[in-house]
C-alpha cells in the first residue's frame, strides 16, 4: 500500500513541478507529452499523461506487479529531482538577469 502512495504522491509531484518548470522557461523533454501539450494547454497535456501513468500504475498492480511500480518509483524520484534541478538552474539565470 505504500508503495501505491508514494507512486501517487510522486505523480502529483512531477505534475507540479513540470508546470513549475513551464513557467520559468523549461520545456518537455518527451515527445508524447509535448505532443499532448501542443494539442490542448501545458496543465492539460501534462495531466493526461499523468492520468495515463495511474493508469499503467494500477494495471500493474491488478496483475500482481506491485514490484514492477516500486522500481518505477525510482524513476519518477529522479524525474522530481531533475524538474527542481532545472527549475533551480532557471531560477539562477533569472536572478543574475536582474542584477545585471
Amino acid at each position: 500500500m505504500l508503495t501505491i502512495q508514494v507512486f501517487v504522491y510522486l505523480q502529483v509531484l512531477d505534475y507540479l513541478t513540470t508546470l513549475v518548470g513551464f513557467r520559468v522557461g523549461a520545456s518537455e523533454a518527451s515527445p508524447f507529452i509535448a505532443k499532448m501539450i501542443h494539442l490542448t494547454t501545458p496543465a492539460i497535456g501534462v495531466a493526461i499523461s499523468k492520468f495515463a501513468g495511474i493508469g499503467i500504475g494500477a494495471v500493474c498492480v491488478a496483475t500482481k506487479r506491485g514490484k514492477l511500480v516500486n522500481w518505477i518509483n525510482y524513476w519518477y524520484a529522479g524525474l522530481v529531482v531533475w524538474n527542481l534541478s532545472i527549475i533551480l538552474i532557471a531560477l539562477e539565470k533569472y536572478i543574475a538577469r536582474l542584477g545585471h
